[in-house]
């Protein structure tokens, strides 16, 4: 987030003197500065809190002594409160000069100025160059993005770091209890209390409290309602295999919508690193790969619909007809179901009471820093929680990988595999496994079983990342889309082995290799079964699905 320049705020209820104080500081500064101004003491108290809410910066206050709705020294007094760290500055006239004197004395201010300060060059600006001097030698100008304070323990937090992180949108969590000195000035100007929380304060200074998943989203943009009545091609789920169909959907001309219910990039956008992606021989992080496909499928036109997610899926005709869970209904002639995997939850007594607050599905990334100096328990020991172990151990005392099986080498890559051994903060205990946690907004306690030899103990530990497996995110479907006894969307081959596949499939021609048991309803990445699990071949399958869908309209 680039920072914005400081500001010169000057109040004055003269307009005359305003429009010159104001146009000398403009001559002299305006290149480091922004120079803004008031006729209204009150109305400049008043805009106070919502420069600080933008994360913007003031460098001097410079406010004439006598005005009609409160004394210059009395504003400048109550504008300390909210930027303690602006240098304050008296415009008084020559008759007022021991007034000002008295008031530096009292209550610190840092300087006054008499008027008329003809010529500014040898009255106004040596003093004012010396004053932002010193502000500058002992100032940060500040962070001007999203702010978001909240408890780290309370799960509404977690749900939206996880949404503003995987949207990519820059922001600075504050939990008051932690960062109390950070926090106090949001809390006082904006008169916050425990019950608002959690708050997002946005880059324009407004404030949210009790804040949402829907009004976030509504603030940074994005959009839950469709353009268009009618679509050629609707992508459900925005994962690798989705975003890959959107971009050729989008490039190859057809009217493409994607509708994604969280952000871009579906489990693989959380990942640390993916190392064995064609083409990034350092490796590529899952969100930036996410991002770069995000931005290619809105350049070739593709409409986002998010966050939205998909309750039922119905049929009229050669039409599809998307039910959201806004009460919007998206018509396609063709549909791309992309909507991946959702992870398995653990069985342990207690992890649910503590899911978002220490227990963890997945989202390494997202609260990698809320983990520094902590003691992890990762449970499980296939590729991402690899990938999760690497990557938290940068942050974290302690990585201890838990896993049933005595050891890695059956279930991980053997990369990640040398990786982890090589890290001496992690460590990997095998036959392990987690039988009950104890705790309210913290883990007091767990409970552990080593089904090797049968012994129980307890021990501690601050924060537990799930990655047991996943399964298909296929329970929305009714039952006109044929699956396996797991939930995997049959596709191709696989469909004319089902015993109703005959019941429901209309076509005189046999269906396409992605293709459900509806005619132009496709399938592609982790839902489809027989899938390869990897991020390449989600990709090519969603550019084979786009070739499909055009396959699919010529001959309606």
């Amino acid at each position: 987030m680039a920072k914005k320049k400081p500001i010169i705020f000057s109040i004055d209820d003269d307009p005359q003197v305003l429009k010159s104080i104001r146009a000398d500081l403009r001559n002299r500064y305006r290149k480091d500065y922004r120079i803004i101004s008031s006729q209204s003491a009150e109305e400049a108290l008043a805009t106070l809190p919502e420069l600080k809410n933008r994360g913007e910066e003031i460098a001097l206050l410079l406010s004439d002594q006598r005005m009609p709705e409160m004394k210059g020294v009395d504003f400048l007094q109550k504008a300390k409160e909210i930027f303690p760290a602006a240098k304050r500055a008296l415009l008084t006239a020559y008759s007022e000069v021991d007034a000002a004197i008295k008031a530096i004395n009292e209550v610190q201010l840092d300087y006054y100025l008499t008027k008329p300060w003809n010529p500014p060059t040898e009255r106004l600006y040596p003093v004012i160059d010396e004053l932002l001097e010193e502000y500058a030698a002992n100032r940060d100008f500040g962070y001007s993005g999203i702010k978001l304070l909240a408890y780290q323990n309370h799960p509404l937090t977690h749900d939206l770091k996880e949404f503003l992180a995987g949207n990519l949108v820059p922001y600075r969590f504050i939990d008051p209890r932690n960062q109390p000195d950070e926090a106090e000035p949001f809390l006082n100007i904006n008169q916050l209390t425990e019950e608002d929380f959690p708050v997002l304060i946005l880059e324009n200074g407004s404030v949210l409290k009790t804040a949402t998943i829907s009004q976030l989203a509504t603030a940074i943009g994005l959009k839950a309602e469709a353009q268009y009545d009618l679509y050629d091609v609707v992508v459900v789920g925005s994962g690798p295999a989705g975003l890959s169909a959107a971009v050729y959907g989008g490039s190859e001309g057809l009217r493409t919508a994607i509708i994604e219910k969280l952000a871009p990039g579906g489990q693989a956008g959380t990942s640390s690193r993916i190392e064995n992606y064609l083409g990034f021989p350092n490796g590529i992080s899952g969100s930036e790969l996410s991002r770069r496909a995000h931005a290619q499928a809105l350049k070739f036109g593709v409409e986002f619909i998010s966050p939205a997610e998909v309750n039922q899926l119905t049929l009229e005709g050669d039409y599809k007809k998307l039910h959201l869970n806004n009460g919007n209904v998206l018509i396609s002639k063709a549909v791309v179901l992309a909507t991946g995997m959702t992870y398995r939850m653990h069985p342990a007594a207690g992890m649910d009471d503590l899911t978002g607050v220490a227990v963890y599905y997945g989202a390494a990334t997202t609260e990698a820093i809320s983990c520094s100096n902590k003691h992890i328990i990762i449970i499980g020991g296939g590729n991402s929680a690899g990938q999760g172990a690497v990557y938290l151990s940068k942050f974290a005392r302690k990585v201890s990988i838990m896993v049933r099986r005595s050891d890695l080498s059956s279930t991980m890559s053997q990369y990640l595999i040398d990786q982890i051994a090589a890290i001496e903060n992690i460590e990997v205990l095998g036959h392990t496994e987690i039988r009950s946690i104890v705790g309210t907004e913290a883990i007091e306690k767990i409970s552990l079983y080593n089904n090797k030899t049968k012994e129980s103990w307890e021990d501690s530990t601050d924060v537990i990342f799930v990655f047991i497996g996943t399964r298909p995110n296929t329970d929305w479907l009714d039952d006109n889309i044929l699956r396996n006894e797991k939930g995997f969307i049959l596709t191709g081959q696989e469909l004319t082995q089902h015993p109703d596949f005959s019941k429901l499939w209309t076509e005189k021609r046999s269906p396409m290799s992605l293709e459900t048991s509806v005619p132009g309803i496709f399938a592609v990445g982790d839902v489809r079964y027989g899938a390869m699990n990897r991020v390449a071949s989600a990709v090519g399958e969603g550019s084979m699905s786009i070739k499909m869908s055009h396959t699919y309209l010529s001959g309606l």
